[in-house]
């Protein structure tokens, strides 16, 4: 069984896949979402571009995407929240991967909407990593404020110390 890419802990032929392939449609936005980085890691750009609000679709940079795809190994995906309201929706996700050598974090919130039963992405608005901290310093063995689950010691306090 291959996991599929976008973390689900699920096979790819029973998750993503027949999103990405057309046998079925996104029944969320989170689903849709998940095919979406998915579809972007395995370099399957024409779904990527398809699956743009149609108002959008002609902003979509195939060049830039596919130099992204190429130069990126995708390493872990986290949703923070999807929240669905009627036709529209909101995933708030953080995404890490490795570019020239380097690990990258980065959070953001993705807008979809639902025209005739299908799901569209329209937006995607990122995020800050950090926020000020308001209460009392982390230390090495609490939970990292970034919201990781992980230790402090080995998230945001490894960075710190490297």
């Amino acid at each position: 069984m291959v996991l599929c890419t976008c973390c689900s802990n699920r096979a790819y032929d029973e998750c993503c896949g027949p999103i990405i392939a057309g046998a079925a449609g996104a029944s969320t936005a989170e689903a849709l979402f998940r095919a979406r980085y998915t579809a972007f890691a395995v370099r399957n750009l024409d779904f990527v571009d398809r699956t743009h609000a149609p108002e959008i679709r002609d902003d979509f940079n195939r060049a830039e995407a596919e130099r992204l795809a190429d130069g990126c190994e995708w390493q872990d995906l986290q949703i923070r929240r999807a929240d669905e309201t009627g036709d529209t929706a909101e995933v708030e996700y953080v995404v890490r991967f490795r570019k020239d050598g380097q690990d990258i974090t980065s959070a953001a919130v993705s807008r979809f909407r639902r025209d005739n039963g299908e799901w569209f992405f329209v937006n995607s608005e990122m995020k800050p990593m950090s926020v000020p901290r308001t209460g009392p310093k982390a230390g090495r063995n609490d939970p990292c404020p970034c919201s990781s689950g992980k230790k402090f010691k080995h998230c945001c306090g490894a960075k710190a110390l490297a």
